[in-house]
């Protein structure tokens, strides 16, 4: 019997132990398969069920202008998420938010149950995910009465989203340029995207952005975070001191805008830079848009439009500056040289060109400036050669972008050699068939203001990393267009433009300027005719013996002359930027008329001022100084006495009005005429008066004020 069952026994035993070693054996191929083959998707796929990847975001830099006033910086605001899978009542849920947050209660109850009534629907990842947007960026209001249901309510999501704020407003809205939001609901990223679309904000974007930072957070199987650690840290981005002034900046915008209504333009521009530097110390362009404002609408786009940058035009006249530039340059032709100006008519090939108002003989070249004569400009034009003239424009940086790190510049447009006919040098002598921007006409300007450079424009002076020092921006070394003397040239000649030309109107109270008229038809591609308006500018500079400011003004679509709408708002721009700055006038502030009597006390005061003081007089009074910046005055001396030979017969007193001490005694001593001093600061008045006769060894009396 034993003999019989041992053998199923053992049979038995052999099968449940070769069961038992191949369960052990699936076991173990199993624990391969999952530790050894599938070990890398595995650990991929626990690693995103029980972690989630967050942005820290950057804080973006801000923007200051040239005396540190701020102009753009970012805020935090909250912004509300919910999960629709932890909320224990949907229609509690809608109810409570809608009211805490100003929200429609059925749409909002519509868009939490979406995701989970609709699980096979084409949903965004968040949202399958189990997260929903409520409402974003809300007012402290809101922010505070829901943090206050946050420890009651766990499925309430607060999280803090950037938002660029404008604390001016409008003014430099097309320098400092907008940020729009790239609308995307990402669980993963619980944060709004801001980018620049316009303007500084889009031109520096990379470095006032920054580079956001990586956080992985450790979840519970309730999704609740349980631990965090950084796995790239956050790169706050830079910020940056532009050139502009905010005082400048705010009159430039005020008289364009004054401007622009009063005579019924349709845009304008206004570029206020510094000769020497290039730093552009304003920038304007109409129509204007709050920055704080987001424009949608497909019809207010164009607000964005900075006309003083993008939009070229044709300069008329203002060109003329490039033309008589390069004549005095590269020719013999001198100020005083006579130009035959076809007593306003002109046949050049064929084609008729005649004088917009009045025609000339013969005129200094000098006048052909003053009284913007076309036909005088083309002879010179001629004069300086097809060649050369092209070399010249491009000299002055026409047809090629300025570099400013702002979005769509345009070059303008100069046309290549081989592209002009026979009567195009007439037209670009006096500034048609070309375009050019204001900003390229405030850059063309500043060459002649400080002597003969090239100056690349700057809108950027210093940029500061968080916790760095502020460090400047380089510039580019200054390219020599014309030869210094040809700069005073043009300088005397523009001088004239405002005194006794078309620019009467850009004089300026207690400075000296110059500048150019600009007036230009519009044409009409659509028709191939010009129109009935124009674009009005002026460019002009002060003082002028020492430019501190250039000013190009621009009005498009206007139906008066530039010397008309644009000389005005230069005046005002001017004088007010030169203020601003603190530049010392160099011209005698108009006086009233002294009286009889006042007249009478001067003369018989006279035989008791036989010369001036050996001393320096008392400090003038709180009052004084305030009226106008300090002057320091050289030392008084005593009149130097000249020998009646040294006089001829017929001199003439010269012109002391508006000179410092020094510079008076300077041309007393070079002309040999002894002069008597009353006062200090600049000479207002003396006697005789300029361009008097004077006999042999008469003196000068000048009085100072």
């Amino acid at each position: 019997m034993d003999s019989q069952s041992n053998p199923k026994t053992t049979t038995r035993l052999v099968v449940l132990a070769g069961l038992v070693l191949l369960w052990v054996f699936a076991i173990f191929w199993r624990l391969v398969y999952l530790q050894v083959v599938c070990h890398a998707p595995l650990l991929r796929q626990a690693h995103k069920q029980q972690y989630v990847e967050r942005e820290i975001p950057a804080q973006r830099g801000a923007l200051y202008d040239r005396t540190g006033r701020l102009l753009a910086k970012t805020l935090f605001l909250d912004s509300v998420s919910v999960n629709p899978r932890q909320i224990p009542d949907d229609g509690v849920a809608a109810q409570i938010l809608s009211r805490v947050l100003s929200l429609e209660r059925q749409k909002l109850l519509e868009r939490i149950q979406k995701p989970l009534r609709c699980p096979g629907c084409h949903q965004p990842p968040e949202s399958r995910q189990g997260f929903l947007w409520v409402k974003r960026k809300i007012s402290r209001e809101e922010s505070e009465h829901i943090r206050s249901l946050g420890p009651h309510l766990k499925w309430i999501q607060v999280t803090r989203e950037p938002q660029r704020y404008y604390p001016n407003g409008s003014l430099a809205a097309h320098v400092i340029g907008q940020m729009g939001e790239l609308e995307n609901e990402r669980a993963a990223e619980l944060k709004g995207q801001l980018q620049g679309v316009v303007g500084l904000e889009r031109g520096l974007e990379r470095e006032l952005a920054g580079r956001p930072g990586q956080v992985e957070v450790l979840r519970d199987v309730k999704e609740r975070p349980v631990e965090s650690r950084v796995t790239r840290p956050v790169e706050h981005g830079a910020s940056f001191t532009l050139s502009i002034d905010a005082g400048i900046q705010f009159v430039a915008e005020r008289e364009l805008r004054a401007a622009v209504q009063a005579h019924g333009a349709e845009t304008g521009s206004v570029v206020v830079l510094h000769p020497g530097t290039g730093e552009i110390l304003a920038l304007a362009s109409y129509p204007a848009f709050d920055p704080n404002v987001p424009l949608e609408r497909r019809q207010e786009q164009h607000l964005r439009f900075n006309q003083a940058f993008s939009v070229p035009f044709e300069p008329g006249s203002v060109f003329k500056i490039v033309t008589l530039a390069a004549a005095l340059d590269a020719t013999d032709l001198r100020p005083e040289s006579e130009i035959f100006c076809g007593h306003g008519r002109l046949n050049l090939y064929g084609r008729i060109i005649r004088e917009a108002k009045r025609g000339f003989g013969r005129l200094p070249m000098s006048d052909v400036l003053v009284y913007s004569s076309n036909l005088g400009a083309i002879q010179v034009g001629l004069k300086v050669g097809e060649r050369r003239l092209l070399e010249y424009v491009r000299r002055f940086g026409f047809g090629r972008r300025t570099g400013l790190p702002l979005p769509a510049e345009s070059p303008g447009t100069v046309s290549d050699l081989g592209d002009w006919t026979k009567t195009s040098i007439a037209s670009v002598a006096m500034g048609h068939e070309i375009s050019t921007t204001t900003l390229q006409l405030a850059q063309a300007c500043a060459v002649i203001a400080n002597g003969g450079l090239l100056v690349k424009p700057r809108l950027v002076l210093r940029r500061h990393r968080p916790g760095g020092k502020p460090v400047a921006e380089p510039g580019e070394t200054p390219r020599r267009v014309l030869k210094p003397d040809t700069a005073i040239l043009m300088r005397q000649m523009m001088e004239g433009v405002v005194l006794r030309g078309t620019g009467k109107r850009a004089r300026l109270e207690g400075y000296s300027s110059g500048g150019k008229t600009g007036t230009a038809q519009i044409y009409d591609p659509k028709t191939g005719r010009y129109t009935g308006r124009y674009n009005g500018s002026f460019v002009g500079f002060a003082p002028v013996t020492n430019p501190a400011v250039v000013v190009a003004v621009t009005l498009n679509g206007v139906h008066e002359y530039g010397g008309i709408v644009a000389t005005p708002v230069f005046r005002q721009v001017a004088t007010e930027a030169l203020l601003l700055m603190d530049v010392p006038k160099d011209l005698p502030e108009p006086l009233p008329e002294p009286s009889r009597e006042a007249v009478v006390a001067d003369d018989l005061a006279i035989a008791e001022i036989s010369r001036p003081p050996a001393d320096l007089p008392a400090a003038p009074s709180g009052a004084e100084v305030a009226a106008a910046p300090p002057l320091v005055a050289p030392p008084l001396l005593p009149a130097v006495p000249v020998p009646a030979p040294a006089l001829a017969h017929g001199h003439r007193a010269p012109s002391f009005a508006g000179k410092t001490l020094r510079a008076v005694f300077e041309e007393s001593l070079a002309q040999g005429v002894p002069v008597d001093v009353v006062g200090t600061g600049m000479a207002r008045a003396q006697t005789p008066p300029g361009g008097s006769p004077l006999a042999p060894g008469q003196r000068v009396r000048v009085e100072f004020r």
